[in-house]
């Protein structure tokens, strides 16, 4: 259970009561209520990932049988007998001071003690908390009156490597609705994409291949690339736009799956690091391709700096998500290597709200683009919505607009967009592109 604690303003945390809820692939997860003096409350979920960069903070499990060992009760132990000792009393908005107790009161580098799972659910109902005892929206609380970019999406809607039990090599085939005005409309085009794109799959592939994976996209019986690309391509046309205009392509790579003793393997081939990159170029010269995510080993950041220097020029964005793992260190060398364009934001690979922030802060003081994203284990959480356009920083990502736990940011972004009513910006394709 959680406690009570003294009160001293009507920002001091009063209660921390943590719990296991299930995520979207039915494994628990730890969710967590913070309730300040002044009646705010903040309850925050912490998504899991299934492709997940060798440097990110640790998830603690219980292992044993319950839950094939994927248990969290002793994270919950850890949020509601270590944890809340140490910052009920605490002022909510101290999010800094709050994230550092919490950081020293686990003491290792990974945040394997407490796990980063009970640390970030802490840290992002405080923030929730502080918002509702202000009585704002957290994208307010959290990025001020100039909080106002609605996010362009990168949508995964076919299905590839650690995601599916297909032959593809490459993670994710994304859509971009960049053409768009406003953010509502540009999710009804990607829907649009979305039903053509069944269509599209059903008519060549099958009832099989419209089953749906862990972030609502297909999944369908492809071997090679241009297959996925190509549907995307005749899905976007279609539905009645134009490929390059008004709707453009993405991919995560996640090259670090397919990649074994020094070779890629790839499209029923094996590949050097230098034959990929010519690879990644030849699909970037055929398809309206803006943004490529881990395209090389997560190892490898000679090698992003070398894929950056021929794709940049191209116009297209080379995104560090396994490279980075949202850690300023890695993120400083890969800066300093000029390593790549843009920062895949994940909150729970790093572990606090404050850490998340610096890394972001850091990319953009540097030039670089930061895009929010999701986890492949999601909650019904909206706060990664609130996070991007607090950052103004124009791109997330939070998979197919179906499942509930990614429509539940989808419709989120909708409200803030209502809520911020003329205010409202949405940058489409100058959110990818502004700073290459």
């Amino acid at each position: 259970m959680g406690a009570l604690g003294s009160v001293e303003s009507e920002f001091s945390i009063v209660l921390v009561k943590g719990r296991w809820v299930l995520d979207s692939r039915a494994n628990p997860t730890v969710e967590v209520d913070v309730v300040t003096a002044g009646g705010g409350v903040g309850t925050a979920g912490v998504p899991a990932g299934a492709s997940k960069g060798a440097y990110e903070a640790l998830e603690l499990r219980d292992g044993g049988r319950k839950f094939q060992g994927k248990g969290v009760e002793k994270a919950v132990a850890n949020v509601n007998e270590v944890i809340a000792k140490r910052v009920i009393g605490m002022d909510a908005r101290d999010q800094a001071e709050i994230d550092r107790a919490m950081i020293e009161l686990d003491g290792t580098p990974n945040k394997s003690k407490l796990g980063a799972n009970a640390i970030l659910a802490v840290s992002l109902a405080t923030a929730k908390a502080a918002a509702s005892t202000y009585g704002m929206p957290l994208f307010q609380y959290l990025g001020g009156k100039l909080a106002r970019v609605l996010p362009t999406p990168l949508m995964n809607v076919i299905n590839g490597g650690k995601h599916a039990g297909n032959e593809l090599s490459i993670q994710e085939f994304m859509i971009v609705p960049v053409g768009a005005d406003r953010f509502s409309e540009a999710l009804r085009v990607a829907c649009e994409v979305y039903y053509s794109l069944r269509e599209v799959l059903l008519s060549k592939y099958g009832k099989g291949a419209v089953n749906v994976g862990d972030e609502g996209g297909f999944a369908p019986p492809m071997r090679e690339s241009r297959e996925a690309l190509d549907a995307l391509v005749e899905a976007i046309r279609r539905a009645g736009y134009e490929p390059g205009r008004d709707v453009v392509l993405a991919l995560d790579a996640a090259a670090s799956s397919f990649y074994t003793d020094g070779r890629y393997r790839i499209d029923g081939k094996e590949l050097s690091r230098e034959e990929l990159i010519d690879y990644y170029v030849g699909l970037v010269n055929e398809y309206p391709i803006v943004s490529i995510e881990d395209p090389l080993d997560e190892e490898d950041f000679e090698g992003f700096r070398e894929v950056t220097s021929r794709l940049k020029p191209l116009g297209v964005q080379v995104v560090g998500d396994d490279l980075f793992v949202t850690n300023v260190k890695r993120l400083a060398k890969g800066i300093a290597m000029g390593a790549a364009t843009a920062l895949l934001l994940k909150v729970n690979q790093i572990g606090t709200l404050t850490e998340a922030l610096e890394a972001a802060f850091l990319a953009r003081r540097n030039g670089l683009n930061v895009i929010v994203s999701h986890r492949s284990g999601e909650t019904e959480d909206t706060t990664i919505a609130h996070l991007a356009v607090a950052l103004n920083c124009g791109q997330i990502k939070t998979g197919a607009p179906a499942r509930g736990e990614r429509t539940a940011k989808y419709n989120e972004l909708l409200r803030i967009e209502e809520y911020l009513a003329g205010e409202a910006e949405y940058l489409g394709i100058k959110a990818i592109k502004g700073s290459l």
